[in-house]
């Protein structure tokens, strides 16, 4: 068994994941994990699968049949694991780059960004444009998480951050 990752889009339509997990199925794929959102009417997933080496290819063509999905993927392989998981919701004004600032913050600190999540809104009481995100971090090193929050509040004054308590 294969393990690869596949990136998946489509219109979003009825059935479609549906569709997606049959063809996994009938190729004696196993489907390990995933991540699927509908946003402005586009379907777009990342799938992880074990899939037998004689399957793929098939799979892959199986796949590409689905009206209007297109797909990438890539053979995967284990990494070294960190030595710790630390997940943050973060909320801050919205503005242009905020994700860059957020990814060369992570990067300084020589943090895995693990899973990213984030929305726009706007604040029902006064109208203003909100950025929200959740994220997961991988740390390699035990001293990295003191330096989490500091780093991440020099963005502004309007960042608000919440460490969440979830299995590490």
């Amino acid at each position: 068994m294969m393990r690869y990752l596949i990136t998946l889009q489509a219109p979003d339509r009825k059935g479609l994941v549906e569709q997606i997990a049959n063809v996994v199925s009938r190729h004696n794929g196993n489907w390990l994990d995933s991540e699927m959102r509908h946003i402005d009417g586009i379907f777009a997933a990342i799938l992880q699968l074990e899939v037998p080496a004689l399957k793929w290819d098939q799979l892959i063509d199986a796949l590409e049949c689905i009206d209007g999905l297109t797909l990438t993927f890539a053979k995967t392989s284990l990494s070294a694991k960190p030595i710790k998981h630390l997940h943050y919701n973060l909320v801050a004004y919205d503005r242009p780059g905020i994700v860059l600032h957020i990814s060369n913050k992570m990067n300084e600190l020589g943090i895995n960004i693990e899973q990213f999540s984030s929305q726009y809104e706007t604040a029902s009481h006064t109208g203003i444009a909100l950025f929200r995100a959740t994220m997961a971090l991988g740390l390699t090193d035990p001293n990295q998480e003191e330096k989490i929050t500091a780093s991440l509040y020099e963005m502004g004054d309007d960042v608000v951050l919440d460490k969440l308590n979830k299995p590490t």
